[in-house]
């Protein structure tokens, strides 16, 4: 078996392993023996069985290991990293204040270049290539995560938290907080949406209804609008976050409707967690285009609940996955597939006539799902010629109850890499075919 050392680290390459990807026809291929080429501008040029004629020069034979689209994170939290794993049981508001607000109010710049750099390599380490997250209030620290994304290789989108309510910026008027958020956010949009060929991008970021007035909602969704950056939210995470939203809010149907009125919904938009929600708001979500990210490590977590997944996929919603590190134990999609499927699981969806939710169709959540909630479907999310090489290689055989046992089946291959994921079997990660340096205690 080829050593790590010896995967390639730019393009052109060409790589024999395994393959499994969907497939933006709603399939899944499979190939037992494949030649997947890189061209030199980092797309995948050909991905077809194996076969000895017409090779390119050189080939890497990376059997048996198996060749997966790179994992798409809709939901982190660059700042919480730190306390990852604690304050099991708490309620949402009472973890935010005692973890939370703590470690973000001290993430200056400094913070920010002593961790960044380390939190990248570790979401590459666990399979990811591209993270959605929350920075803190600070610019500068924002500054700081995007130039340690640029140097990294990942594709990142990140934005500033946006709160003129509850915010941990002591030293600042009130009558000051909502300029400077806005004014400080379209900065930042202005200097990072975009770069690097759309590598990274800004999300205008309102922390969740209980931090931001009315006016703050409008306005970073207006300044999302006219940027074409994203906005991204919470939505209906816990009962006591609702109910002092319908206090804020009295004149909002319910907490999707706050956003609604704000205009905040659409294509760009992606709300975390969306627990809690009515049929009329499920009905909006589907209709408004609006994406969720499914956070199911960090509802268990915390104890937030459990969202009804099976139903929103059969309303037409678009849900990709969320890590929701810190209230997310660990970075690993992996893991966060595999408290979902024991969410889906104990709800008893399929029983009550719902889709199953398969391990190819988490696959398919933690992949080209997630590229189609940052608009990227065409670009990344699944192993096609024409896409860019954003690819991650495991080692299934790490995965076995004991050694030496492998399947060839897709989903029997799928469901050990959730079920019984190991911390060393992630081998590779690559963005538009450049490997990502990777956190060595998980590569």
């Amino acid at each position: 078996m080829i050593a790590v050392a010896e995967l390639p680290d730019q393009p052109p390459f060409a790589l024999r392993a395994r393959l499994l990807t969907p497939r933006a026809g709603g399939d899944t291929r499979y190939e037992a023996d494949a030649l997947v080429e890189v061209d030199a501008t980092g797309r995948i040029a050909t991905v077809t069985p194996w076969s000895d004629r017409d090779l390119p020069a050189m080939v890497v034979d990376a059997r048996p290991r198996l060749l997966l689209p790179g994992l798409v994170d809709l939901h982190a939290h660059l700042p919480q990293i730190p306390n990852a794993g604690l304050g099991a049981g708490l309620d949402l508001l009472t973890w935010l204040n005692r973890y939370i607000f703590p470690l973000e109010r001290a993430f200056d710049r400094a913070a920010a270049e002593r961790l960044a750099p380390a939190a990248l390599r570790a979401f590459a380490g666990a399979g990811t290539t591209t993270v959605v997250a929350y920075g803190a209030l600070w610019p500068d620290s924002l500054d700081a995560c995007f130039e340690a994304a640029e140097a990294h290789g990942i594709r990142a989108v990140i934005g500033k938290v946006m709160m003129d309510r509850l915010t941990y910026d002591e030293a600042i008027a009130p009558s000051e907080i909502l300029e400077r958020s806005l004014r400080q956010s379209a900065e930042l949009c202005a200097r990072w949406h975009g770069r690097d060929a759309g590598r990274l991008r800004y999300a205008f970021t309102p922390r969740f209804a209980v931090s931001c007035s009315a006016e703050l909602l409008s306005e970073s969704a207006r300044l999302a609008a006219e940027t074409g950056a994203y906005w991204q939210t919470h939505l209906s995470e816990d009962a006591g976050e609702m109910g002092e939203v319908h206090r804020l809010f009295p004149a909002a149907r319910d907490y999707l409707d706050v956003y609604d009125l704000a205009g905040g919904l659409g294509a760009r938009t992606i709300l975390a967690h969306a627990i809690h929600l009515s049929p009329r708001e499920v009905a909006r979500l589907a209709e408004s285009g609006s994406h969720v990210a499914h956070c199911p490590a960090s509802n268990l977590f915390l104890g937030s609940g459990n969202m009804p997944l099976a139903h929103y996929l059969e309303q037409g919603v678009s849900v990709g996955l969320g890590s929701d590190v810190a209230a997310g134990p660990e970075l690993s999609l992996f893991g966060v597939m595999r408290a979902g499927a024991y969410t889906h699981n104990a709800l008893g969806t399929a029983s009550e006539g719902h889709p199953t939710v398969d391990p190819l169709r988490w696959l398919r959540l933690a992949t080209l799902d997630g590229a189609t909630a940052i608009g990227l479907q065409d670009e990344i999310g699944s192993i096609e010629v024409g896409k860019e090489a954003d690819l991650i290689l495991v080692d299934p055989e790490l995965t076995a109850p004991v050694p030496g046992l492998d399947t060839s089946e897709p989903s029997e291959l799928m469901s050990r890499l959730i079920f019984r994921p190991h911390p060393a079997m992630v081998k590779a990660a690559w963005v538009r075919g450049r490997r990502l340096p990777a956190d060595q205690a998980v590569a």
